[in-house]
């Protein structure tokens, strides 16, 4: 059985949990308590020398970290993998921009402001400039949005399920969803769609 090092807070961490629902794919998982340095002992860095989670451990063994990287695995020859060339480089760029222009600031204002004591005198002076990142990233959501429906391949994909994880709960962030509604819609797609779970859900498909 594939075995996720997981918290239940990360949106990391529910990018892989929603999918490996929504692929009705059962899954052990391990809880791991980030801010306690459970990614930091011997035993979890033999796992992942990088001490990060998500980290999935498949059936042959085999660790696999990074959230993306673990989503096109499990992608990969599925409904959520474009079927076309174009459609499968586009999955690949929204996932690249979620990393690279969007996770860095709207995950990361998140976890400062909803993770209590994690917001010291620094990061509050830094908080103006990530806060200003988010929105920008957000904007360009907003423009693609107003002309489809999802992100990649012209359906739910890949791409979806990366950029909605902290989308979603971007308001932990302080960021106004209320002034994206193109946004709006497409989370409620994205909630529509079959074996959508809550960050909330903890628990493995039967």
């Amino acid at each position: 059985m594939l075995h996720l090092y997981d918290m239940l807070s990360s949106g990391n961490a529910y990018k892989v949990r929603l999918m490996l629902w929504q692929l009705g794919m059962p899954f052990a998982r391990t809880e791991m308590d980030i801010l306690n340095g459970a990614t930091r002992t011997p035993d979890f860095l033999k796992v992942n020398p990088n001490g990060k989670i998500p980290t999935l451990v498949l059936e042959t063994g085999e660790a696999l970290p990074e959230s993306n990287a673990i989503l096109w695995y499990l992608a990969e020859g599925s409904r959520f993998a474009p079927g076309d060339r174009l459609g499968r480089a586009q999955a690949l760029q929204w996932m690249f921009f979620e990393q690279y222009s969007h996770e860095p600031y709207i995950a990361v204002a998140r976890f400062w402001l909803h993770f209590p004591g994690v917001l010291d005198d620094k990061r509050k002076a830094q908080l103006p400039d990530k806060q200003r990142g988010g929105y920008a990233a957000l904007d360009v959501m907003e423009r693609h949005l107003a002309r489809h429906d999802f992100f990649a391949g012209g359906r739910y994909s890949v791409a979806d399920i990366a950029l909605y994880a902290y989308t979603h709960v971007a308001g932990e962030g302080g960021f106004d969803l209320k002034r994206y509604p193109k946004i709006g819609a497409w989370l409620e797609r994205v909630r529509s769609q079959p074996g959508h779970v809550p960050i909330t859900e903890e628990g493995s498909p039967r």
